[in-house]
C-alpha cells in the first residue's frame, strides 16, 4: 500500500512540474510575439508659408528598422526635399520654429547614407505628379521611437517639406527653399 502511494505522490509532482514547464514556455512565447509588434506613430502635415500642402506621414518600428511613409498632396509638381528638423514646434507661419535640421551627430549636411556625412534629418527628395501629389517612403536603423538613445529618436522632432529640391551640398540646408509643410513627431 505504501508503495502504491509513493508511485502516486511522485507522479502528481512529475504532472506538476510539466504544468509549471508548459506555462513558462507559453509566456516566453507570448512575450516573443508582444516583442515583435510594430510600433507606429502617424504625423499630419500641415499648410505652412501660404501653400496648400498638407498630408499624412506613418512611422512604424520593428525590430530595430523604421519605416516612413509620406503621402503629401497640394505641392507645385516636380522635386521637393523632406527633413526632420530640430522640434515639433509648428507654431510659426513659415515653419521656422522647428528650427534647423536635425543633427544629433554633427555631421556635415548632405545626401542620406553618403561616406562624406549627412544629417540624421536628412531624408531627401521626392517628386510631386501633375496634380501636386507625391509620396515617399524610407527605412533605417538609424531612427527610433521613443528609445533612450538621443542620436536616433525622433520624437520631439517635426517633418518639414520644403518648396524646392534639397541640392545636397549648400551647407546647413540643401537650399531646399521655403517650409512649405509641417507636422510635428509627437506620440
Amino acid at each position: 500500500m505504501a508503495a502504491i502511494a509513493l508511485v502516486a505522490l511522485i507522479s502528481c509532482k512529475d504532472d506538476k512540474k510539466k504544468t509549471e514547464d508548459e506555462v513558462t514556455i507559453t509566456e516566453e512565447k507570448i512575450e516573443e510575439v508582444v516583442t515583435n509588434k510594430a510600433k507606429t506613430l502617424q504625423v499630419a502635415l500641415v499648410q505652412k508659408s501660404g501653400s496648400t500642402a498638407s498630408g499624412d506621414l506613418e512611422f512604424r518600428e520593428l525590430d530595430g528598422v523604421v519605416t516612413l511613409e509620406a503621402k503629401i498632396s497640394g505641392l507645385t509638381p516636380g522635386m521637393h526635399a523632406i527633413h526632420i528638423h530640430e522640434k515639433a514646434d509648428c507654431s510659426a507661419a513659415d515653419g521656422t520654429s522647428t528650427g534647423g535640421h536635425w543633427n544629433p551627430t554633427f555631421a556635415p549636411h548632405g545626401k542620406w547614407g553618403a561616406a562624406e556625412g549627412y544629417h540624421r534629418g536628412d531624408i531627401g527628395n521626392f517628386e510631386a505628379d501633375a496634380s501636386g501629389d507625391g509620396h515617399i517612403t524610407m527605412q533605417t536603423d538609424e531612427w527610433c521611437l521613443g528609445c533612450a538613445d538621443e542620436t536616433k529618436n525622433v520624437i520631439g522632432k517635426a517633418i518639414i517639406v520644403h518648396a524646392g529640391v534639397d541640392d545636397f551640398t549648400t551647407q546647413p540646408t540643401g537650399n531646399a527653399g521655403g517650409r512649405v509643410s509641417c507636422g510635428g513627431i509627437i506620440e
